[in-house]
């Protein structure tokens, strides 16, 4: 087995190992979700959590980690007797708690498990295969890239950790286990966002970002390099400070019960959440116990306000009201005006490391250097991390090159809800909500052989495939002889997520403030729309003599509302290069991922003035695309009495439609581009 990596041997990230260690101490709290750019030892200090936890009693030869002292009478490998009953006690032993990784590419069977219905259907037997919920129950599920989990997903484990259990359920034949775990998870926000309903499961939320401090980092790699060098000599060399924070966690969770949470620290919870406008009362819930595990981690028995306040800024973030492009936070001024308005004549000077230093667990080198205040201080301004809305100046100019008379940036105007654009025909891509797709989950649409393992059973199909064969088989009575070759499985149709690229024109025809708000505006409200069907998205634009991928393809909707809003116009109008470039993103995008299929909106008023012969090479390069197939859809910005139908010509020639800003609004586009392209080569 691979010595994990030692949790007290992680330099700074205090947030990050405060929120592990309070649920270690509480488990009640609900988890932790952990955001933040790529390398920064994220999945390091999960994996080194479950070293962390007391070893669990399970009942010996359970496949369901069921408790000696209290099994699950519905136990599929049950029934267990009680320690301590009449007539003898199930045979009790102890392991390690587990830690479950879920894998982001995990079958729907892999997770809940798998139901053999060939047996359950010939022979009557229900043989039962547990999966990684099983494996989970009593200990951490961890899921890498939460964010990028297919919605089925999802779905099972919202399920599972709403209800503590697991249920398959296949043509009549069901099975159902206990499923009580912590469920942890880490994501990149650059790769898109959470739904909202898996969102609120989590109980708590960290930001974890890398240090900016020159030796801070030097000691990073140094711990690093010396651990990979001897996993097990790097491991004992920390066993002292292991062994104490453990036993920390024990001690904290023995006086757990003993804690109190008085009414004023339950007024103080309830009008945080009030302030923040959360929705529900799972952020009261998970406020109050987080209050609770803190105080029992610094070794006291009375919440207070200190409590309340590094509870609410690990339970609150993720659950304020807020716009999917904002940035989750909150606004600590206003936090400690409401403590201080709602908590009596309790005058508290609430530090960067929350109560009794709980913002620190024991057991830091000392030679490291000070680290109190590193995640928080450390943490890098729009602009030093390189985020789309940091230098805006700099993003700017790179986001579009000059082509002379540049205007500043217009504001977008206030997005609106748009009618559904889908790509035609049948695809199999990533699962979402926008285009019809082939999919594992949806209604059903009929029936075929099984190719492998049978997992949708279509009951009628194969009663119709046997039926005539009874005979034949020896049936003279009633009932029904099932074989192999009479099994169908279900086909099914649902909806897949696309790629929406969007091709904006930035150039002086379109630099009109007005025009160009509204315009923004328009594109911004399809981002939102992208954002609710789960699409990746990208933007290229083009102004002055060429062409820029502003955004490459991502599921970060909210960094292509970034780059909109900075985007600066002027200068000619190359559409030849835009659409050129488009073309260029779709061709690697294809080779990437050939089963998402792209829909390409261009926003333009079609007046093509850029190169030579512009007209003609911007025909050329939309017929490139009608070529392969690409759905799309000229969103026509021509204001102004006298109008030249310019983005019409382009639309005709992209082989896809034209709407104008209004028409994006209206019910009169409901169906413009599922009916486009019919006979598209990729409509199949």
């Amino acid at each position: 087995m691979t010595t994990p990596y030692p949790f007290t041997a992680i330099v700074g990230m205090d947030d990050l190992r405060l929120g592990l260690l309070l649920n270690a101490v509480s488990p009640a709290v609900g988890g932790v979700l952990v955001r933040g750019e790529k390398g920064t030892a994220k999945s390091t200090a999960v994996r080194a959590l479950s070293a962390l936890l007391p070893e669990v009693p399970v009942v010996a030869g359970c496949r369901f980690s069921c408790d000696p002292a209290a099994p699950d009478p519905a136990c599929p490998d049950g029934p267990h007797r009680p320690a301590g009953a009449s007539g003898g006690a199930a045979a009790g032993a102890s392991r390690p708690a587990r830690m479950v990784e879920l894998p982001v590419g995990a079958s729907e069977d892999r997770l809940v498990g798998a139901l053999d219905i060939e047996r359950a259907l010939a022979e009557g037997v229900k043989a039962f295969e547990p999966g990684l919920l099983a494996d989970a129950h009593r200990g951490i599920l961890y899921v890498d890239e939460v964010n990028l989990l297919h919605d089925h997903l999802v779905d099972l484990l919202l399920d599972a950790a709403a209800m503590g259990a697991s249920y398959v359920e296949r043509e009549g034949v069901s099975v159902r286990h206990a499923a009580r775990f912590l469920l942890v998870g880490t994501m990149n926000p650059e790769e898109g966002e959470l739904r909202p309903q898996l969102l609120d499961r989590f109980g708590l939320t960290v930001e974890v970002a890398a240090s900016r401090e020159p030796e801070q980092r030097v000691e990073v790699v140094r711990r690093r390099l010396a651990y990979d060098d001897d996993p097990a000599a790097f491991a004992a060399k920390w066993a002292d400070e292991e062994r104490t924070l453990r036993e920390r966690v024990v001690a904290a969770r023995n006086l757990l019960p003993d804690v109190r949470l008085g009414d004023p620290a339950l007024l103080q919870i309830a009008a945080t959440c009030a302030a923040f406008e959360v929705d529900g009362m799972r952020a009261d819930i998970v406020m109050a116990r987080t209050a609770s595990a803190l105080a029992a981690w610094a070794g006291r028995t009375e919440v207070t306000a200190d409590d309340v306040r590094q509870a609410a800024l690990l339970a609150l973030p993720h659950r304020r009201r807020r716009n999917p492009f904002d940035a989750p936070g909150l606004d600590e001024e206003k936090l400690d005006d409401t403590l201080k308005e709602f908590g009596g004549d309790e005058d508290d000077d609430p530090g960067p490391d929350g109560p009794g230093g709980g913002g620190r667990p024991p057991g830091d080198d000392p030679g490291t250097p000070p680290q109190d205040d590193a995640s928080r201080s450390d943490m890098p301004t729009p602009s030093d991390a390189g985020e789309p809305g940091g230098d805006r100046e700099g993003a700017a100019a790179g986001a579009a090159p000059s082509g002379g008379g540049e205007q500043p940036a217009a504001r977008a105007a206030e997005p609106f809800r748009t009618k559904m654009l889908s790509v035609p025909g049948l695809g199999e891509g990533a699962a979402g909500r926008r285009s019809r797709a082939r999919t594992e989950h949806g209604r059903t649409t009929g029936a075929q052989r099984p190719r492998g393992a049978l997992t949708k059973l279509h009951l009628a199909a194969t009663v119709q495939a046997a039926a005539p064969h009874q005979r034949a088989r020896g049936r003279s009575g009633p009932g029904l002889v099932v074989r192999r070759d009479d099994l169908r499985q279900a086909t099914r149709e649902g909806r897949e997520g696309n790629l929406v690229l969007f091709v904006v024109d930035a150039s002086g025809s379109m630099a009109a403030r007005q025009r160009m708000s509204a315009v923004k505006g328009a594109v911004l409200s399809l981002l939102l729309d992208a954002y609710q069907r789960r699409d990746k998205v990208g933007l290229v634009t083009f102004r002055g003599k060429d062409a820029d991928v502003a955004l490459p393809p991502t599921s970060s909707v909210d960094a292509a509302a970034a780059r909109l809003e900075q985007l600066p116009t002027g200068g000619r109008t190359p559409v030849a290069a835009g659409l050129l470039k488009a073309h260029d993103v779709l061709r690697i995008e294809r080779l990437r991922d050939p089963s998402r299929r792209p829909l390409l909106v261009v926003v333009t008023d079609g007046r093509a003035t850029g190169g030579p012969e512009p007209v003609a090479l911007a025909a050329r390069a939309a017929r490139l695309h009608e070529a392969d197939g690409t759905a799309s859809v000229v969103v026509d910005c021509e204001s102004g009495p006298v109008r030249l139908g310019l983005a019409g010509e382009l639309a005709a020639q992209l082989g896809g439609t034209a709407v104008t800003l209004d028409e994006l609004r209206a019910e009169s586009i409901a169906g413009l581009v599922k009916d486009v392209q019919t006979t598209s080569r990729r409509a199949a």
